[in-house]
């Protein structure tokens, strides 16, 4: 099972402030860890919604909206994507994760399962992504 531990965005964050030393410290401590154990799959921060975009969907149209964006509760600053065995593992890895603004001060993350392709029911589009996923081209154009 793959979580993605997400860190959520602040004004700090999306002011592009850097973390000290002391949260760097923390954070490459606790990845070390993931890596130690196998579990971990990936992990990184993002740059500031000043330097994103969105694409909104109106029916067959598309427009972009630059950043920034105004709602720094609904956006996330980085995540890092584990592989574990149960939810009760995810978990014990997560309350263990430092707290991404600094001990003492109020954050929050979350935790989110992602989906594996045995979530869905077999078809023949499925098996479309079973060979994007093991680097094969299928019969099929994408």
């Amino acid at each position: 099972m793959r979580y993605m531990i997400i860190v959520k965005a602040t004004a700090e964050s999306e002011a592009g402030c850097m973390p000290g030393d002391d949260l760097l410290n923390a954070m490459a401590d606790y990845h070390g860890e993931l890596a130690r154990a196998g579990v971990l799959l990936d992990a990184s921060g993002l740059h500031p919604s000043s330097q994103g975009w969105r694409i909104r969907y109106q029916g067959k149209e598309r427009s972009i909206v630059d950043g920034p964006f105004t709602e720094s509760k609904e956006m996330i600053a980085g995540y890092t994507m584990i592989s574990v065995r149960t939810p009760e593992e995810a978990l014990e890895w997560a309350r263990r994760f430092p707290n991404p603004r600094g001990d003492g001060l109020e954050a929050e993350i979350e935790v989110r399962r992602v989906f594996e392709l045995d979530d869905f029911p077999q078809s023949e589009t499925l098996e479309r992504f079973r060979a994007l996923e093991a680097g094969q081209p299928s019969a099929q154009s994408y």
